[in-house]
């Protein structure tokens, strides 16, 4: 019988020091005003080149990162390949601008993709269309806005990178997911995953497109892209995630005088998130998701679809995911029951992985609920420990 509670097995990557240091960085970021002073002063640091390095990699960098290079991540796929849960390798290099930039972010991606190719443990590779391109020019193609003749030729080297990308995917045997973002770049990005997925997934789903689902149009649109796979005769690659952006869409759309394209309430969210997971799981010979969710309910509402529906637990259309240094007690579980599991894995030299360390911290301090239940699985399994 599955469960979330079974704290020996959701720990059971982590000796007692690495617990030791879950709690005191849960415990700081479940303070709101230690995250904000923290931030100030770790980006302010950063700059200065003061020698605080050593301290985020020993700290938070090592819970949320598998290390500044692939081959750093070495040790962290090993080690979550011992607990049969596989490895996302995401360069979580942010906020670039040049081409060159965009250039070696796409070689960098590829490197994912061959080290995947002869690696058991790394079922997936991803990227940001944003690690590629402007951000102000998808913003323009996805405002249907015209391009200069230069703007032309810089999409088409933004579509090329994109395409070298999920041509070494397919030639590799490694599916891709090609992450969601902002909603007023989304159409430009949903575009060019769904050319790919025209290109590559004639066979199976070697790319997937991402859906937003605390977006409000986004079950429709994901009914859509299946409709399209269908006529096209190809598979549906879906990776379902709630969202990332929700403040700064809700901001904008303020700012902009635009409805918000954000869902009214989590209980919305939560109900087209579900329903995604079942729309998916009636089409699996067609669609095949990844289930990208620290959400108890939607997971184990999918497991149960699964049992439901006949569909085993080891189908290679349905994976579970989960970031690495997050909802552990969900990740090993499942992977202990025999599902598909694998974690998101950031790297990337420290002082460029900083932003994303920053929303990983806010995110644990924002979102209801999510530190208290890291802080009390920890202490669960801290007793069980000192008492076993």
């Amino acid at each position: 019988m599955l469960s979330f509670n079974n704290t020996e097995v959701s720990f059971s990557g982590k000796s007692n020091k690495d617990l030791n240091r879950s709690y005191w960085l849960f415990k700081m970021v479940s303070n709101q005003t230690f995250v904000a002073l923290g931030k100030s002063l770790t980006t302010f640091a950063i700059k200065m080149h003061l020698p605080i390095k050593g301290l985020i990699k020993a700290t938070i960098f090592k819970q949320f990162c598998g290390g500044e290079t692939i081959q750093e991540c070495d040790n962290a796929i090993k080690e979550l390949g011992r607990y049969n849960i596989g490895t996302i390798l995401d360069y979580s290099v942010e906020g670039k601008e040049s081409e060159a930039d965009f250039d070696a972010c796409a070689k960098e991606t590829i490197e994912t993709v061959q080290k995947a190719k002869n690696d058991k443990h790394i079922p997936f590779c991803v990227f940001k269309v944003t690690g590629l391109a402007r951000f102000e020019l998808l913003e323009k193609v996805s405002a249907k806005i015209a391009l200069t003749s230069d703007e032309h030729l810089e999409y088409e080297r933004i579509k090329n990178r994109v395409n070298a990308i999920c041509k070494a995917a397919q030639n590799s045997g490694v599916p891709i997911f090609i992450d969601a973002e902002e909603s007023w770049i989304q159409e430009a990005i949903d575009n060019m995953a769904n050319s790919m997925m025209l290109l590559y997934n004639k066979e199976k789903a070697i790319v997937y497109n991402t859906y937003q689902l605390y977006r409000k149009d986004r079950l429709s649109y994901l009914k859509y892209s299946f409709d399209l796979a269908q006529k096209s005769n190809y598979f549906l690659g879906a990776k379902l995630v709630r969202g990332a952006y929700m403040e700064k869409e809700r901001k904008r759309a303020e700012e902009n005088n635009y409805p918000s394209p954000i869902q009214e309430t989590k209980v919305d969210t939560d109900k087209d998130y579900d329903s995604a997971l079942e729309f998916c799981a009636d089409n699996i010979s067609r669609i095949a998701i990844c289930a990208g969710t620290h959400n108890e309910n939607s997971s184990m509402k999918l497991a149960e679809l699964m049992q439901k529906k006949n569909i085993s637990s080891d189908n290679k259309h349905i994976y579970f995911s989960q970031l690495l240094g997050m909802s552990d007690h969900i990740s090993f579980n499942l992977a202990n029951a025999n599902y598909n599991v694998a974690k998101y894995v950031p790297y990337g030299p420290v002082n460029e992985v900083l932003p994303y360390l920053i929303r990983r911290a806010q995110e644990n301090t924002s979102v209801k609920g999510q530190t208290g239940r890291e802080l009390s699985l920890i202490i669960k399994e801290k007793e069980r420990r000192r008492t076993s």
